[in-house]
């Protein structure tokens, strides 16, 4: 174990004995987390920005990481920085606050922070975070920082920054020191600021599902960022930010007990879960009232956790239609695209610009979105919905889902109060 890490974990340990109750800048557990992810901003998603690959020419372009390896590096940079610079905007922080939401979840890769030997990634997302926070403060919104990709890739998926079949982040102690490093700096950067940057989420979707040996490793990671983000001060003294950490794909009752008071006296520790009913065959096959009927269902299966539970990723569409969803290149479960899948109907009409959404399909959307809150509000802390805005899958935007009516101006006014009664 690298040196790093065994001071890390010295530092977890020994904190965690002397923990107390924290008093964040929001009141998690009574009031709701309502909010929206910055998704494709200070990393990028081909989903969200399929322009930005597409104008590359090159199919073998398919992550940050190879948008920064395998183009002019001048070129790649300068589509970044005004990328960075017009994507996201105070206007939009001002929208999201006028829509009674209370967060934004803001993904950044550890490049931000840290490019190694042979890394071809391009740093300079730090300026608009702290813009972000600025912008956040200007009006009345909480930040999640939330670090979405790690070296290594902590799951081979392209919103990690590299897309791979075997990410390699839990199997390298430097990976994994590197990353305990850049916990610090952020813990640091916000310590102070805990009335607009309550949370840290130290990893974004670790990938449990391959096994025991990653959640080894996810388990003590979480631990040491635990230390990491409440002790930023050094053991004496604690900060008064939640760690958010990730269920790694797994069942909450894996981590029943963890990191909570009965956990060497853990305080300050929230859990986040995603829900997505589209990334299989089956969950495209059901029907608008088996979705709903899902949504209403995760009731039983999120109450009751001994964490504060945010929904920190979900959304009201329910096919895989949208271009480039489960990667540049690779189709639709839903039409039959995408390898080895079986059709269940055209994604004409259910994915791209609203403008072409029959009123039928907004309905089944408000549908879809007000079952979800209402069972998340119910079960849970709160939500966040992925994403903020897309440039051609509606279907997935709050923002579209404002401007086009499936989402209610009051994120508390609902058409179909009873959904799932």
């Amino acid at each position: 174990m690298a040196p790093s890490l065994l001071s890390t974990i010295t530092i977890a340990c020994s904190a965690v004995s002397l923990a107390v109750a924290i008093s964040p800048g929001f009141s998690y557990g009574s009031e709701k987390v309502r909010g929206v992810n910055l998704g494709g901003w200070l990393v990028l998603e081909p989903w969200i920005t399929p322009s930005l690959f597409d104008n590359t020419g090159n199919s073998a372009i398919v992550d940050e990481y190879t948008f920064c390896q395998l183009q002019d590096r001048a070129t790649a940079q300068s589509v970044l920085e005004a990328h960075w610079a017009s994507w996201i905007t105070e206007s939009d922080f001002e929208a999201i606050a006028a829509a009674g939401l209370n967060h934004v979840r803001l993904p950044i890769g550890f490049w931000a922070f840290d490019v190694g030997p042979g890394e071809p990634y391009i740093s300079g997302q730090l300026p608009y975070l702290q813009k972000a926070v600025n912008w956040a403060s200007n009006h009345g919104l909480k930040v999640i920082v939330d670090l979405h990709g790690a070296p290594g890739s902590q799951n081979g998926f392209d919103n990690s920054g590299q897309r791979m079949d075997y990410p390699t982040w839990h199997s390298n102690n430097t990976n994994v020191a590197r990353t305990d490093a850049i916990i610090k700096t952020i813990a640091d950067m916000y310590k102070d600021n805990p009335s607009v940057v309550p949370i840290i989420a130290p990893l974004n979707e670790p990938a449990g599902f391959d096994g025991n040996d990653v959640l080894s490793v996810v388990k003590q990671y979480w631990r040491d960022s635990y230390g990491n983000i409440r002790y930023p001060y050094g053991s004496s003294q604690q900060s008064n930010t939640v760690v958010l950490i990730h269920d790694a794909f797994q069942p909450l009752s894996y981590w029943s007990g963890f990191l909570t008071t009965s956990d060497n006296n853990a305080q300050g520790v929230a859990m986040d879960t995603h829900i997505y009913q589209m990334f299989t065959d089956a969950g495209n096959a059901m029907s608008d009232e088996e979705h709903i009927q899902s949504a209403c269902g995760q009731k039983s299966t999120l109450s009751g956790f001994d964490l504060w539970l945010i929904v920190g990723e979900w959304t009201p569409a329910m096919t895989d239609c949208a271009p480039y969803l489960n990667g540049r290149g690779i189709g639709s479960r839903y039409d039959g695209s995408y390898p080895g899948s079986t059709a269940v109907g055209s994604c004409t009409g259910l994915t791209g610009s609203a403008t072409d959404f029959s009123s039928s399909y907004k309905s089944s959307l408000r549908k879809t979105w007000e079952a979800q809150v209402i069972t998340f509000e119910a079960a849970a802390a709160g939500w966040i919905q992925w994403t903020w805005k897309a440039e051609n899958a509606d279907e997935w935007t709050y923002q579209a889902g404002l401007n086009y009516g499936w989402i209610p101006q009051n994120p508390t006014s609902y058409e179909y109060p009873n959904i799932c009664d």
